[in-house]
């Protein structure tokens, strides 16, 4: 149950390099950049619901269940099928452009999303 709760971003790094990779816009990087994203989590075992909220009440939510195949959809609304691992306390899926985790560590929400050579490192505190 360490996911459970609401996160707001303390720290990004890469995320210029992260956002150009996958072609968002430089209009959108620019509005997103000092964003503090907001992350709600709801976790049942091994059940989680997992909200991003994002400027102008944007919002991506998908419920998934470790080790199955669940339907999910990233923030510029692409649906697909991913199935979400945990290993060694570390949330990890495949989206279609990077590979992406998550761990608690240190009291903080640490998130890592990787496309090809470009990291974004995201942390965020709980509030």
């Amino acid at each position: 149950m360490a996911f459970a709760g609401r996160w707001e971003t303390e720290t990004q790094e890469g995320y210029d390099a992260f956002c150009k990779v996958l072609g968002i816009p430089d209009d959108v990087i620019e509005r997103g950049r000092d964003y503090k994203l907001i992350t709600e989590v709801t976790q049942d075992g091994n059940d989680f619901t997992w909200t991003l909220l994002y400027p102008a009440n944007a919002k991506v939510t998908n419920k998934f269940t470790i080790g199955k195949e669940a339907d999910m959809e990233t923030i510029g609304g692409k649906k697909f099928k991913a199935t979400v691992q945990m290993e060694g306390g570390k949330i990890s899926v495949t989206f279609p452009n990077y590979h992406h985790t998550s761990e608690i560590s240190g009291g903080k929400l640490i998130e890592t999303s990787k496309a090809g050579s470009v990291v974004l490192k995201r942390i965020s505190k709980k509030i």
